[in-house]
């Protein structure tokens, strides 16, 4: 591990002043210390924010939530709240990590958190995300776990995080604070695509500070769930998942939201299953037909076409439990 400062903002502004000055942020520490003990992260000063008041949850009228950006992952799971209104994202919480790493990992952080490819995290390996203009050894490596959507001939790296895709799928905002003042980003904005410039993977400015992401309010009744499609059971990343939300009414679908994960460089939302699924009645024959398209543009390497087929597998599967059939 190379050498740093450390510094501890007691407020908002000393944050966004240390922020300013070249400082990276960080509270539970789940992601970026591990980067910087592989050296593949190399930070000259670290600003801890967990002193900040950013910890709460707020349900508003109709549904809508607010998730403060140093809440813990374990917390979200539990909350009363977002169990009963987007069970969706419990689910990919509890999913995701071990029960050590949930109670200390935050929101903020886990849609921060950058890809687990091996390439990546092997700083003798060639990568355009850690070091631009040298090459991405996934591309004719070993590319089992990689992306088969949203990628680009310099990097076919996934996004890691499960509740990132619940995110997507219920179309989510980010909430960030910065030297000009407060923003939102629509969470489909938030992580990038690589494109030619994979180096760069959120939609932050210079300084600025995540400090909730917020849900917006959506039709009632809701139905939500989220699926993930892993090698082993427990502690493992998903190979695919798929976060679904419908809202039923009259024995007719009227919305649908839809987001895989596990096979795209950012949460993969679905819009052509959703416009399958729009205005029809739930059955099985449904659920197959809407599924089909979920692989719609992929772009698979030598070792992960098998993602393909799984994936609408998935999609499907989830689809049934959420909306069931007949």
């Amino acid at each position: 591990m190379y050498p740093f400062s450390y510094t501890k903002a007691a407020d908002t502004r000393q944050a966004l002043t240390a922020g300013r000055n070249g400082g990276r942020y960080i509270a539970g520490g789940t992601t970026l210390v591990d980067l910087m003990r592989e050296t593949v992260e190399r930070p000259r000063t670290l600003v801890d924010i967990s002193a900040l008041p950013l910890r709460e949850i707020t349900v508003a009228k109709r549904g809508a939530l607010r998730i403060g950006a140093l809440v813990r992952m374990a917390d979200v799971a539990a909350h009363r709240g977002v169990r009963a209104l987007y069970p969706v994202i419990s689910e990919a919480l509890e999913l995701s990590a071990s029960a050590q790493l949930r109670n200390m990992a935050t929101i903020g952080g886990n849609i921060m958190q950058r890809t687990r490819c091996t390439y990546f995290r092997d700083v003798n390996a060639d990568c355009n995300k850690r070091e631009p203009g040298s090459g991405c050894a996934a591309l004719h490596g070993v590319n089992r776990t990689h992306a088969i959507l949203g990628t680009s001939d310099d990097c076919v790296a996934t996004h890691p995080s499960d509740v990132a895709v619940a995110f997507a799928a219920l179309e989510a905002t980010v909430v960030l604070l910065g030297p000009d003042g407060e923003r939102t980003v629509p969470f489909a904005n938030f992580l990038l695509k690589p494109g030619s410039t994979p180096n760069r993977e959120q939609a932050l400015r210079r300084g600025e500070l995540i400090t909730a992401v917020e849900i917006p309010a959506l039709p009632r009744p809701l139905r939500s769930g989220y699926l993930k499609v892993r090698d082993r059971q427990s502690y493992e990343f998903a190979l695919t998942s798929a976060a679904v939300a419908l809202h039923i009414s009259g024995g007719v679908i009227r919305q649908a939201r839809v987001a895989a994960g596990g096979v795209g460089t950012v949460p993969w939302k679905l819009p052509a299953v959703e416009r399958e699924l729009i205005g029809k009645q739930p059955s099985d024959t449904l659920w197959a037909t809407a599924a089909e398209r979920a692989a719609d543009g992929a772009r698979p390497l030598q070792h992960n076409r098998f993602k393909v087929e799984l994936l609408k597998r998935t999609v499907e599967r989830q689809l049934r439990i959420v909306g069931g059939g007949k």
